[in-house]
């Protein structure tokens, strides 16, 4: 059995307690570099407001979630036009996105970021809640995240029950079972390709308030070329910050995405179609 280490996080006044292996650990020397992009244009969501700090409250969760896996280290930007460039983005192996609108990123540096940094050498992406309210006009984003924000009747105050289709994926262990509650705000999406990716936990519409007769899909994974992407819709409330099972899910992903873990990305469009109907008859519309 491998020796693991405890570790402490503290943010916003509540305390994460993870254990952290030691291979993560001990291969400091080969953090990935992730450039943590969590610029607003238009609507600015709490856990990436700032508020006349240093960082945000999603910013301080994944700094300190590099930190106590071992597994990456963190720059965080909320200015694009300085930051989100060709010469910079050579210095990353990994972008996460939680951002809205039309982001001021030059369109030569968009073109580097789709037909070379990403589908070519093989980088990642993490998308987070609002990466799906971005670009929402500029098909080769929504292509590459999955969709695009089409209405929230699930709202920030809501508890909802979330199907997991695959609970024995790395990304989906840390939520222990077929099914869990967690308040927090839920999209649903335009733009969604089925069969571009692969679903992971969706909405049950049979335990949801409101019941809507339409697949709502909450986490995906997917090869884009040589990269991969995972994305989950949680993150709007800033307390999804400090959830063990959120940041566990995340972690996978993040190992997942830059090569530590393997797990089948080939999509399903099946799971969504079967969703599909599911939504449907519970509804009853």
């Amino acid at each position: 059995m491998k020796p693991h280490r405890l570790i402490f996080c503290i943010a916003s006044m509540a305390v994460v307690v993870l254990f952290v292996s030691s291979s993560d650990l001990s291969a400091a020397d080969k953090k990935a570099k992730v450039l943590f992009v969590s610029q607003s244009v238009g609507y600015r969501h709490g856990s990436v407001n700032r508020g006349g700090k240093e960082l945000a409250p999603a910013e301080i969760a994944m700094t300190q979630l590099g930190q106590q896996t071992g597994l990456f280290d963190v720059h965080c930007t909320q200015d694009c036009a300085a930051d989100f460039t060709k010469d910079n983005l050579k210095n990353y192996d990994m972008v996460m996105f939680y951002t809205t609108g039309k982001l001021p990123i030059a369109e030569a540096d968009l073109d580097y970021f789709f037909q070379e940094w990403l589908t070519q050498k093989g980088h990642g992406v993490v998308g987070f809640h609002s990466a799906t309210d971005t670009f929402k006009d500029y098909k080769p984003y929504w292509d590459m995240i999955g969709g695009s924000f089409n209405g929230h009747p699930w709202g920030s105050g809501t508890t909802v029950t979330i199907s997991v289709h695959e609970p024995d994926h790395p990304a989906m262990k840390a939520f222990g079972g077929t099914s869990f509650e967690i308040k927090d705000e839920i999209y649903r999406y335009k733009n969604w390709q089925p069969g571009k990716v692969r679903v992971l936990m969706s909405l049950d519409m049979s335990k949801c308030k409101p019941s809507e007769p339409y697949h709502v899909p909450v986490a995906w994974v997917k090869n884009y070329g040589e990269g991969r992407v995972f994305y989950t819709n949680l993150g709007h409330n800033e307390g999804t910050w400090i959830d063990k099972r959120f940041l566990g899910s995340v972690t996978a992903g993040i190992r997942w995405v830059i090569g530590l873990e393997e797990a089948d990305a080939t999509p399903n469009p099946e799971v969504s179609a079967a969703e599909e109907e599911k939504a449907k008859a519970a509804s009853g519309k």
